[in-house]
């Protein structure tokens, strides 16, 4: 698909979506196949295991020094998702690289909510 074709389908969807934006905060994965990132605009859905997907894959993974485990290895991380975002939906639609910050940062964002949240 072409890029003008692409953007027609984007206007003609009525459905925003933000090209290679760069969204940070809490990434969870509570259980296999189940993501999605709270950042300061509320939840964003990535995969539910046996539905919805984003195209691309979440790639960076946290040490255990840099994730919190809430079931088993399963757990939360503070970290940044790029790629392609439906803010109607607040699906991220499309991934094109991830990666892992310290938890110090979303704790101290204010404008974050609690990871508890």
């Amino acid at each position: 698909m072409n890029l003008l074709s692409m953007a027609l389908i984007l206007v003609f969807s009525n459905t925003v979506f933000a090209i290679n934006e760069t969204r940070c905060g809490w990434i969870w994965n509570p259980t296999p196949a189940n993501y999605w990132l709270n950042d300061v605009d509320g939840e964003w859905l990535i995969a539910v295991q046996g539905g919805y997907q984003a195209e691309g894959d979440i790639e960076a993974y946290p040490t255990d020094e840099q994730k919190v485990n809430t079931n088993n290895n399963y757990g939360y991380w503070c970290g940044c998702v790029t790629g392609s975002f439906d803010a109607k939906e607040k699906l991220v639609s499309i991934i094109v690289s991830s990666l892992v910050k310290n938890l110090d940062v979303c704790l101290e964002d204010p404008n974050l909510q609690d990871s508890e949240d």
